[in-house]
């Protein structure tokens, strides 16, 4: 969104979010950078989501069992925990350096994968995978932030291209994975990294902005201010979080929340005390940026909700195939990047604010909607509540991207965009474990109504908290 000085003071402000409009708008960054930044950030969604192709062939090669589905929770772990670890490296190391790091790891592991001797070394890929892939976001941001700054650009295009990649290639992982799954067997999702990565980096490299130069005697000693003990203290709490989170779509395992908690407390003590923290805790304790993680985890607990449960109703009930479930959900990525568009044309005039109520107000509409169909209702029917579906999406991550942008400083960009991904993955396990509460073993048509009423619910209760918020601002 756009910045009224490029003084650091503002974007420290908790209110950034709100200043008012500058007289004559900054122009946007330029496309150069734009879109070699936006390139790395589509390994992640795409890994997550072509990879559910492929299970079944995983499956029967390894004789694999139930044990094929850590594949894909693997990388949601690795993800959450590296996220911001990969940021706060790259707030020290540089984000162009940090991220072509994460892609040369993204291409050396995908060509390794395929010749795994076993199911639990092909997990241990993954998690390398999303460790490689979970650098590209906090990178990114940080990249488009050094860029804006020292152009004096707006951010709002870049953020928006951010957000359409996340959304496109998330929708179309498992369409580009059936075809590589049908061309090279279970290996296709793997081997497609490599020249995703070899592509990446050639772009950064050639259009990338270039890092400042490593301060304090070299990049060894530079290291050594990422705050490894603080890292691991958040590592061992977010681990034992997701795996408590993981366990409740089963039989609560709750061992792991008695992990979590004190874990959590030794983090926070930690980033109160330490020098120069991992977690800076005083910029946490900010009301505009807290709030935006924690809006960020109910927002994506619907999203996923929504990407997870309603196939799975078009294929038990409504009696479509992967191929049709597909089709019918594609407008939920279609019209989610033309409101990623808007939204950031909105913005431009009235604020992440505007972008968040118009979000969430669609997302309850939507999950309203969801208590209509049946068995029998007709294809053009689903159609359209696909396609009402999507229109929160830009809306909504737009504004919460906007607001985690304004409320941080710039040398810590990369580890506040890296929770804001952390987020985003608590919110999946919660929705794993709230389609577990409504859908159950079958998702029939009563599950499908009460997983509508539960994301509508969420969407209410953002919706009544944006509003209380601008209403704070305006009295403030």
């Amino acid at each position: 969104m756009p910045r009224t000085t490029p003084e650091p003071s503002a974007q420290k402000d908790s209110k950034a979010e709100d200043l008012p409009r500058s007289a004559k708008p900054e122009p946007e960054l330029p496309g150069r950078f734009i879109t070699p930044i936006a390139f790395g950030t589509i390994l992640q969604p795409l890994n997550s989501s072509m990879i559910a192709v492929a299970l079944v062939g995983i499956r029967s090669h390894f004789d694999a069992g139930t044990s094929v589905t850590w594949l894909v929770s693997a990388l949601y772990l690795a993800t959450a925990v590296a996220a911001p670890a990969m940021g706060r490296i790259a707030d020290v190391l540089g984000p162009r350096r940090t991220s072509l790091a994460g892609l040369v790891l993204v291409g050396i592991t995908s060509a390794a994968a395929p010749f795994a001797p076993n199911i639990a070394a092909l997990v241990v890929c993954r998690v390398l995978i999303g460790i490689g892939t979970a650098a590209q976001y906090p990178c990114g941001v940080a990249m488009i932030r050094r860029a804006a700054d020292q152009l004096r650009s707006r951010p709002g295009n870049a953020l928006a291209a951010l957000a359409i990649c996340s959304q496109v290639t998330a929708a179309l992982g498992p369409s580009l994975g059936g075809l590589l799954v049908g061309g090279f067997g279970w290996a296709g999702v793997f081997w497609i990294n490599v020249p995703l990565a070899l592509v990446g980096g050639a772009v950064i490299m050639r259009w990338g902005p270039a890092d400042p130069p490593v301060r304090g005697g070299g990049r060894l000693k530079a290291l050594a201010q990422v705050d490894p003990v603080g890292m691991l203290l958040f590592a061992v709490s977010i681990t034992a979080l997701m795996f408590w989170l993981l366990s409740l779509t089963a039989t609560p395992e709750w061992w792991w929340l008695g992990v979590a908690v004190p874990a959590a407390a030794l983090t926070v003590w930690w980033g109160l005390r330490a020098r120069d923290p991992f977690l800076d805790m005083r910029l946490l304790a900010r009301r505009g940026l807290s709030f935006t993680y924690g809006r960020t985890i109910v927002t994506y607990t619907a999203f996923y909700c929504v990407f997870y449960g309603l196939p799975q109703w078009l294929e038990e009930t409504r009696g479509l195939g992967p191929v049709g479930a597909g089709l019918v959900v594609l407008p939920i990525a279609a019209v989610g990047a033309v409101s990623t568009l808007l939204a950031t044309r909105l913005q431009r005039r009235r604020g992440p604010r505007a972008a968040l109520i118009v979000g969430t107000a669609a997302l309850c509409v939507g999950g309203l909607l969801l208590t209509v169909p049946d068995a029998d209702s007709p294809i053009p029917l689903l159609l359209v509540i696909s396609a009402m579906l999507g229109l929160p999406n830009g809306f909504n991550n737009m504004g919460n991207q906007s607001a985690t942008y304004s409320a941080t400083p710039a040398e810590r960009m990369g580890a506040a965009s890296g929770l804001y991904r952390t987020s985003q993955y608590v919110g999946a396990n919660l929705a794993a474990a709230l389609l577990a509460l409504v859908l159950g073993v079958h998702a029939d048509d009563a599950g499908l109504h009460r997983m509508g009423l539960a994301v509508a619910i969420l969407a209410g209760f953002l919706l009544v908290a944006s509003l209380l918020g601008l209403l704070r601002h305006r009295r403030a």
